[in-house]
Order: structure tokens, then sequence, then C-alpha cells
């Protein structure tokens, strides 16, 4: 059985089973995803890191509900995705999930502000004015609600999409790359904004990055290699995020007879059990 990664003993906000991603067939086989078995508390921040090929990506988007897996689970609180009508993903998708994508993804004719509530609209939802004031005041946009998206700039239109996410009050927000167009002061800026999400709305934020900066952010730090959970990381900084991926690919050590648990890889760091020791 594969190995769960559980953040905490908080409620799940979304869950993976035994997830399994295959590509292609016979010789031209590819597993991008290999039996990953995780859970992402809510109100927590998780960075979700690997090498590239390494199933990040695709983990996120079956998560999501972007792409369908192989074989395996997932769930969105209590939702099992697998089954679900094109009709009931849809509306999964719309009401209970939060994206902010690394392209922005801004329709160029609508307004920062008709942006933003464009997924309630298209849901036939009213949009909850108060709330609506709050996340756009966090977010420094209020005078900015009536430009067009190419009269922003790149942070302020990564801003605008971290609203987008917010305001429909999602059970989780995911971020693809939301950094890697981004210069290092929005960087900053759209992260803490994303740490704001869990820290002052009680959000939960799962976020694929390959910079170690962006992961510090983060309460936690799932890492893949070859399609499987090989480390994890709590309250990281900088530093530990990037010496776990100076070693991701370094040998695994072999287990000790009379030692019940490996050991320790650096500070805060959690060495994985999700492969079998060979």
């Amino acid at each position: 059985m594969t190995p769960r990664h559980s953040a905490s003993a908080q409620t799940v906000a979304a869950s993976a089973d035994d997830l399994r991603k295959v590509y292609g067939s016979g010789d031209t086989t590819v597993a991008a995803l290999a039996g990953v078995s995780v859970e992402f508390a809510a109100g927590e921040f998780t960075a979700i890191m690997g090498p590239s090929g390494s199933g990040k990506s695709t983990l996120m988007h079956c998560l999501a509900g972007l792409d369908v897996a192989t074989s395996g689970r997932v769930r969105i609180g209590d939702v099992e995705l697998v089954g679900l009508s094109d009709k009931d993903m849809t509306k999964l998708r719309r009401d209970r999930i939060g994206f902010v994508f690394q392209a922005f993804n801004l329709v160029p004719t609508l307004t920062a502000a008709e942006n933003i509530t464009l997924p309630l609209d298209i849901a036939g939802r009213d949009v909850d004015k108060q709330w609506f004031d709050t996340v756009i005041g966090r977010l420094g946009l209020t005078d900015r609600l009536t430009h067009l998206p190419s009269e922003l700039s790149g942070g302020q239109q990564q801003r605008v999409a971290c609203a987008r996410a917010l305001v429909g009050r999602p059970d989780i927000i995911f971020g693809d790359e939301p950094t890697g167009n981004l210069d290092s002061r929005s960087s900053g800026e759209v992260l803490s904004i994303l740490r704001a999400a869990t820290d002052e709305f009680k959000q939960t934020v799962v976020i694929v990055t390959h910079d170690p900066r962006a992961a510090s952010y983060a309460d936690r730090v799932i890492f893949l290699a070859d399609g499987a959970i090989v480390r994890e990381l709590f309250k990281p900084t900088a530093d530990d995020v990037f010496e776990v991926m100076r070693h991701l690919d370094d040998p695994q050590p072999q287990p000790v007879a009379v030692a019940p648990t490996m050991p320790p890889v650096g500070p805060n760091i959690v060495p994985s059990m999700s492969k079998e020791i060979r």
C-alpha cells in the first residue's frame, strides 16, 4: 500500500489516493504519477516542487479536476472527482476551486473589476460587496478596478487573478507557477497575498513552483521525483528548500536494521517513505 502523506489532523481540503497517470503504451509508456497518496489540510499553504518531468503539475491538474488520472482517487473535501459528470465537474471547479495561473488568464476586453467577478457572473451568483471590498483593499486594487489588463503591470494583473480566485470563497486555491512571469518584487507581492489568503482568510492554498523562495512562504513543501513523493519539509526556509532540491537525485540512505526510522536529511526535513528501498 502506498503511504499517505498527511499534513495534520485538520479537516482535509483535498486528497489523492494511489493516484497514477500514465501516458503512452508499450515501450513509450511514461508514468507521470506512480501511486501518489497525499492530503492537503484545510487552512494551510502547501508548495509542490520537483525537477522538470517529476509529475508536480500533473498532480495539481488531477487534484483540481483539470486532468483525469489513469487510476486512483481524488477528493475535494468530501466530493469524489472520479466518476463526476462533465456538468458536475464544471460546477465543482466553478464553486469550490480557485485558480491562479502563470499566464494570468484575464479577459483583455474586461476591466479588472469585471475580470474579478467573471466566474460569479457566469454562475449567476451575487457578489458579496463587503467581501469584494475586503479582498480588493487587501490586494491594493481599489484604484485599478476600471483599468483593462493592458493598462496594468504584470504584478497588478496577477493580483487581479488572485482576487478573482478569492472573491468566490472557494474551498481551495491552486496556483500553477503563479509567480513564474513576474519580477522579484511583484513575485514577493503575490506570494504575500497567497500567504495572507491562508493567514487572514483561512483559505487552503496549493501551488506548484520551481522557486525555493516561493516555496518558503508555504507551511509545507512536498517534493516529487519520478512521479512519487520523495521528501516533505515543514515550516521551510528558502535555504532548506534549496538543499533538498540540490540533493533530490542523490541515492536514498539504506535502512539500518536497529533503527525504526530513517535519519534526517537536514533541518525540518522529513524523509518520505513513498518509494521502496531497493
